[in-house]
């Protein structure tokens, strides 16, 4: 994989940057789809959704920051440098919201009538952002032969796994077969390269693909068209089908982000199911 989809000079052009161009475009398209069925401002779209990539960009790149400052503080400059990778989704979703709350607050509109619209253009974004982290070889899975008890164990304990699997020698290493024959070899040059060099791994950002675009069809092909909904429905149902997506990638990715020994995204992700029903519920019998 190379992570330059254009070079001229020394005008470079990455794929993770055209991803997220991409997705704003056809995010808009999808969005104003549904305005039009609404009879909804379309100018309000296009407002929004400015402000939307803008707050979730920062909030993505602020939480990832956050959970790596130590590297951070000592490469200041790479703090911008957000077409090298480093997002975290959470945060962007985080940073959505507070730019939703802001722009609702500002036009004195229902938050929750703005989370509608967006919540197909987001996990759709988010598929095809995913092929932007296949490019880089980053969001990258445990390799292959990874056994199931270490992948799904509560404490992830990968890492010590990995390294008393480095620590065998090579007739030991060939007893482990691998469990699937899908994984991906990434060049050195990437950040799954250079973890696990030569190695077969979980394309986990092929599964958050795959996943989210299974979502995007859910919220838009069959919950977009429910009827008699309260505001809020499809919103609230994305950070359930996303979180629920987010819960399965992340027992096969091999740099999450952790939060007192546990795999951050889980935690996260289960509080965000949690309030996402809560709301879904008050919604609905205040509707009634």
């Amino acid at each position: 994989m190379n992570p330059i989809f254009l070079k001229i000079g020394s005008f470079e052009l990455h794929y993770y940057g055209l991803m997220y161009a991409l997705a704003f475009i056809i995010g808009i398209y999808i969005a104003k789809k549904m305005a039009r069925e609404r009879n909804f401002d379309e100018k309000i779209i296009d407002d929004y959704a400015f402000i939307a990539i803008i707050s979730g960009l920062i909030g993505g790149r602020l939480y990832y920051v956050l959970f790596n400052l130590d590297y951070y503080l000592n490469n200041l400059s790479e703090i911008p440098a957000v077409w090298h990778g480093g997002m975290a989704i959470h945060g962007g979703i985080i940073g959505g919201i507070i730019g939703t709350l802001i722009y609702g607050k500002i036009k004195k509109i229902n938050p929750l009538v703005l989370g509608d619209y967006a919540a197909a253009p987001f996990i759709l974004g988010q598929a095809i952002g995913r092929f932007g982290n296949l490019m880089n070889g980053e969001i990258h899975g445990v390799p292959t032969f990874t056994p199931l008890s270490i992948i799904f164990n509560l404490k992830p304990k990968f890492a010590e796994w990995y390294t008393y699997y480095q620590s065998l020698p090579l007739f030991e290493k060939a007893k482990f077969p691998d469990l699937v024959p899908w994984g991906i070899v990434f060049p050195l040059s990437s950040p799954a390269g250079t973890e696990f060099p030569n190695l077969a791994l979980h394309p986990a950002m092929i599964y958050e693909l795959i996943l989210n675009f299974i979502g995007f069809c859910v919220i838009w092909f069959i919950l977009r068209k429910k009827e008699n909904k309260a505001t809020g429905h499809l919103w609230w149902s994305y950070i359930i089908i996303y979180s629920i997506n987010r819960i399965i990638v992340s027992f096969f990715r091999a740099e999450d982000l952790m939060i007192w020994g546990l795999r951050a995204p889980h935690l996260v992700s289960i509080i965000m199911i949690i309030i996402a029903l809560l709301f879904l519920k008050l919604g609905e019998k205040n509707k009634l």
